[in-house]
């Protein structure tokens, strides 16, 4: 019963957002290594994001008659959502984990913070760039923040600015909390986004906070908690608190102020 239900709320939020336009990318980066992610291009972006999604990051991306299909990770609070920043005149790329890391394991235990995770998205944003010569910010959610945060402060490529969302922050066996990560080599505008009843144990809410305090050189840095919403099932999975279930409109709404105002 509990299972129909999620998928019936999965099914109402999908159906507001536009994911239309959307195309399945595939760039070679590490000899026959691949790395997809759909592509969402509005007309005239403003900025481009990349979204990291949590967990083991697998998507398991393929193309069905020209369509980006996703074969997990829908239920993820960036990926559901991915609609809602294309809607606000974003392009959007949605990466999948890479395809020396599609197993079960996927990108946990040191792939996000490793030299060929940022060789993957480095990849990723040149290709961006090319589209559009427009600022790219990296915006993880749970285990994506250390992604995000990975590959900020270790890009070759210009990285315009930073949104953490249910961050990582208490030290785990999946991979590095974001708070054990050299924070002060980041510059860039930096928000980080947390929910008030987030009761997953890695992304407590006060994690926010020790994050920002050690964002000592960012040009910018800001903190919001939100409120409200409802949690249908596991504290540390998408239709929670954790990801933002049934206010994902007002965080997207939050992040894209943040991106144009800096």
């Amino acid at each position: 019963m509990r299972l129909l239900s999620n998928f019936l709320i999965l099914l109402l939020t999908l159906a507001s957002y536009s994911v239309s336009a959307a195309e399945l990318v595939s760039l070679k980066t590490r000899g026959d290594v691949t790395q997809k992610f759909i592509l969402i291009k509005p007309d005239n972006p403003t900025a481009s994001v990349i979204l990291f999604s949590g967990g083991a990051g697998t998507l398991k991306l393929s193309s069905v008659f020209g369509t980006p299909s996703l074969g997990a990770g829908t239920t993820n609070f960036l990926v559901r959502s991915r609609g809602l920043f294309a809607d606000k005149g974003l392009m959007v790329a949605v990466v999948d984990a890479p395809s020396d890391k599609q197993k079960m394991k996927g990108m946990f235990k040191g792939f996000r913070s490793s030299e060929e995770h940022v060789t993957d998205i480095d990849a990723v944003i040149a290709y961006l760039k090319q589209q559009a010569d427009i600022p790219v910010w990296l915006v993880g959610t749970s285990r994506g923040t250390e992604s995000a945060t990975h590959i900020t402060i270790n890009s070759a490529q210009q990285v315009s600015g930073l949104v953490l969302t249910s961050s990582m922050s208490k030290r785990n066996k999946g991979g590095k909390s974001v708070v054990m990560m050299d924070l002060a080599k980041i510059t860039q505008p930096t928000l980080i986004a947390t929910h008030e009843n987030d009761g997953c144990a890695n992304t407590p809410p006060e994690g926010a906070e020790l994050i920002k305090d050690k964002l000592v050189n960012a040009s910018s840095a800001e903190v919001i908690i939100f409120q409200g919403g409802r949690e249908t099932g596991d504290s540390c999975k998408g239709l929670s608190y954790h990801g933002f279930l049934g206010i994902e409109d007002k965080v997207v709404d939050k992040i894209y102020d943040f991106i144009a105002a800096n």
